[in-house]
């Protein structure tokens, strides 16, 4: 798996050689080992992208996301077989039982509650934490009396102030939606990569959602997206902030007694959630990560 995040913010050609991906520039040319790239963004419009290369990305398992003129993803691109064994894998997932997937579901908004008082701890906001990791004790199998939303809701008051809601036109809105747009993208690649349809989520079922499974599974990370924003200082949404998101998979976190990079733990979460899915650990053994010591 690459380690670089790479960003194209400029009109340029983009190819591939002998392995490599090529950029040219009005005044100079770069040249990047597909091995060393574990995301591509396309963060303006005026880029030639030739077939071979979008082929050659594919092939690694690379995700690329394209974004429009005002530098928001708007698609991405990931392999059709991202494994050997595919079908198998698909068939599996088919097979996956309503009360297994209950738990997983469970499991993962209680995590993604611990997240977010781990940030409103960050932040000092200790009443409301205690609140929220209530609301993570009460979580129940396939959250039937919907904890997510009540901690969302008091989350984000508690965070941003109550103005704020998600539906606002606004620097901050826009950088949560890039943020979760990449944390997406990454998830995606986990999913793909090990041969799973991305369309078959556990508990998200959109008819027009092609990524419900992606979506499943990235909650208990977009705290660590707000708490990356928040950390910045930044109250722009401009190419600092971009820069930023794109690159917190390479930031530090706590996990399983050690220190991670982010895309390290996402990887190993979801595989997690797979194992527990088909019953290859308990749903107790999938371990979630800490920002309270992340760099």
């Amino acid at each position: 798996m690459g380690f670089r995040a790479v960003c194209i913010e400029s009109r340029c050609r983009c190819s591939y050689s002998g392995g490599y991906l090529v950029v040219t520039g009005e005044a100079a040319t770069t040249k990047i080992h597909l091995s060393e790239i574990a995301s591509l963004t396309f963060c303006t419009s005026s880029v030639y992208v030739s077939g071979y290369l979008m082929s050659e990305l594919a092939k690694s398992k690379i995700p690329v996301v394209f974004c429009d003129e005002k530098c928001y993803p708007v698609a991405e691109s990931l392999p059709l077989y991202g494994a050997h064994n595919c079908s198998a894998r698909i068939s599996d997932q088919l097979d996956w039982t309503a009360p297994a997937k209950k738990r997983v579901w469970q499991r993962v908004v209680r995590d993604k509650i611990k997240a977010q008082a781990e940030v409103l701890h960050t932040v000092g906001a200790t009443a409301d934490e205690k609140v929220l990791m209530s609301y993570a004790e009460d979580v129940r199998s396939g959250d039937p009396t919907n904890r997510e939303a009540a901690a969302a809701g008091l989350y984000f008051t508690s965070l941003f102030g109550p103005a704020f809601n998600r539906d606002q036109d606004s620097e901050l809105n826009a950088a949560l939606n890039y943020g979760y747009s990449i944390l997406l993208s990454k998830v995606s690649r986990e999913v793909v990569s090990r041969g799973y349809l991305t369309q078959a989520g556990i508990n998200h079922r959109g008819e027009f959602n092609q990524w419900n499974l992606s979506c499943d599974l990235m909650e208990p990370f977009r705290p660590f997206v707000d708490l990356t924003i928040i950390q910045s200082g930044l109250t722009h949404f401009g190419v600092d902030m971009r820069r930023l998101l794109i690159d917190m998979m390479n930031r530090t976190v706590s996990f399983d007694g050690g220190s991670y990079k982010m895309g390290s733990v996402v990887s190993r979460y979801v595989q997690s959630c797979f194992d527990a899915l088909e019953r290859k650990i308990a749903i107790d053994e999938i371990e979630m990560y800490s920002m309270l010591h992340e760099r």
